[in-house]
């Protein structure tokens, strides 16, 4: 072998051992944890907001890159994780509401989850990943929530055992009424440590966990499922006490937006199982309302603290180094804006999402605008790890291209549907059509201008000037959305 051949071939040797050490290979294939918040809006410091306290986030969102322009697909917690977990928009047909299995609604879909648990990965489920603890339980590994596979006295299966624990109040008087008429009240402040509650209780799990996944060869998908910020606003007084009853403020716009359709405005209706709270058509009194807020803050700051340390676990067993960390949320929350309390409207306090995704294999730190949506994530995470998606399923793109150039403008418009409402959002505008289910025909319409109203207080959709506009809309939401909006049999290959 002559010498110049050798320089050559040392000099190839050289540069893939330099990309091996800093880009994921199919022979290093990379760790994902997920951190997956319900409720969570994008109120955080790292969306320069000031009014929620939560630092270990905004360290995630300074080593990673922080997508401020993510929506959920459907704004409630059942169909929102089945879609993204299926990587599948919701329909007429499917993903309807809270209640979805995702083994009834798509049986033949091939789940984020069992993806990578089928490509040798370690699956874990923490916490609440999908909505119910029994559905697509053998796309996982390990399936865990706090109590719920503990022995009960009444021979509960473990979701129904689940299902009357989850509120989990701490106070004595709480747990007493809670378990006499299976209400409780919509908030609680408890002298209790960070490990008491089930979100503290599902920490050590994932920790414990992190100690236990150092010592094997197998990459895992690990998750950490908090129930908190939703209600009841449980949290240790400690996090309640970082916030100054002075410094809660209500929303400004604690109004029905200008020219909102009726059916635009929710009846908050989880709010009111709660006791304490008004009935059905009765508005919040300013004091509860402060409160419910204050309950939110808290609730955010507690789980930002429990998730500091399983970021710092990851860190000390050394496993950041090839573990991507992703945090989202379901959907967005109202906390009273448009007069309106929890999700499931089509307003844009219930569809953004915080989304944050932070790899060591990403040389790129900083935000990003681009549009996206959740179904993006199941390919994203996919490519990141070099796996092959199921062919005809997935209605996402992986946001990888992002990743390494986050000026990049993202899609053109994403899909997001609630009860009868179903929405087209572009980087402007925000435009929703009420369809009647019977006959599919638009009885009702909203469209929002967030470079002038971003926060949707007036609807322009009625006004003859923008005629043209709601017609293109129109024109774009049955372009790319029109199986979405009549639903049928959706077929998986």
């Amino acid at each position: 072998m002559n010498i110049l051949l050798r320089i050559v071939i040392g000099y190839l040797l050289g540069t893939l051992m330099i990309s091996c050490e800093t880009t994921s290979s199919p022979l290093q294939k990379p760790n994902i944890l997920l951190l997956y918040m319900d409720d969570l809006r994008p109120q955080l410091g790292c969306y320069g907001q000031s009014n929620i306290k939560s630092p270990h986030i905004d360290q995630l969102a300074e080593e990673g890159i922080l997508f401020t322009n993510a929506y959920c697909n459907v704004a409630v917690c059942g169909a929102s994780r089945a879609s993204m977990l299926t990587g599948i928009r919701p329909t007429k047909s499917i993903f309807r509401d809270y209640k979805v299995f995702v083994q009834d609604d798509t049986p033949t879909a091939i789940t984020l989850p069992q993806l990578f648990k089928k490509n040798g990965y370690k699956t874990i489920s923490n916490g609440k990943i999908f909505h119910h603890l029994d559905d697509r339980i053998e796309d996982w590994d390990e399936v865990w929530r706090p109590y719920a596979f503990d022995e009960n006295p009444f021979g509960l299966a473990p979701t129904e055992w689940w299902q009357g624990l989850w509120r989990d109040y701490q106070s004595p008087e709480n747990k007493k009424v809670y378990k006499a008429t299976n209400r409780g009240p919509a908030y609680e402040k408890a002298e209790v440590e960070d490990g008491e509650y089930i979100d503290g209780l599902l920490t050590h799990k994932v920790i414990d966990d992190l100690e236990k996944l150092k010592e094997s060869n197998a990459p895992f998908f690990l998750t950490a499922g908090f129930i908190s910020p939703h209600l009841p606003f449980n949290a240790p007084a400690l996090h309640w006490e970082k916030y100054k009853a002075s410094e809660i403020k209500l929303p400004y716009n604690n109004f029905v937006a200008k020219n909102a359709p009726e059916i635009s405005i929710s009846a908050s209706h989880e709010l009111r199982q709660y006791n304490g709270i008004p009935p059905k058509g009765e508005r919040v009194d300013d004091t509860t309302a402060l409160q419910l807020i204050h309950g939110y803050y808290a609730t955010v700051s507690y789980v930002d603290t429990l998730i500091g340390k399983i970021l710092k676990k990851l860190k000390d067993t050394g496993l950041d180094k090839n573990t991507i960390v992703i945090l989202v949320s379901d959907h967005g929350y109202n906390l009273q804006e448009h007069a309106q309390w929890a999700k499931w409207t089509s307003h844009r306090t219930s569809m953004q999402v915080p989304l944050i995704i932070s790899s060591p294999f990403i040389n790129h730190q900083g935000t990003t605008n681009a549009l996206v949506e959740l179904v993006d994530i199941y390919p994203t995470l996919a490519s990141m790890a070099h796996l092959e998606v199921p062919q005809k399923q997935l209605e996402g793109e992986s946001l990888l291209p992002i990743l390494h150039n986050p000026e990049l403008k993202g899609k053109p418009n994403v899909f997001i549907n609630n009860a009868n409402g179903y929405t087209i959002k572009t980087p402007r505008y925000s435009y929703t059509e009420y369809i009647n289910p019977k006959d599919n025909k638009t009885f009702a319409r909203m469209l929002y201008d967030h470079q002038i109203d971003p926060d949707e207080n007036e609807n322009i959709a009625v006004y003859k000037e923008n005629k043209g506009l709601v017609d293109s809309l129109h024109h774009e939401l049955y372009k790319h959305y029109q199986h979405n909006i009549l639903g049928g049999e959706l077929t998986l290959k």
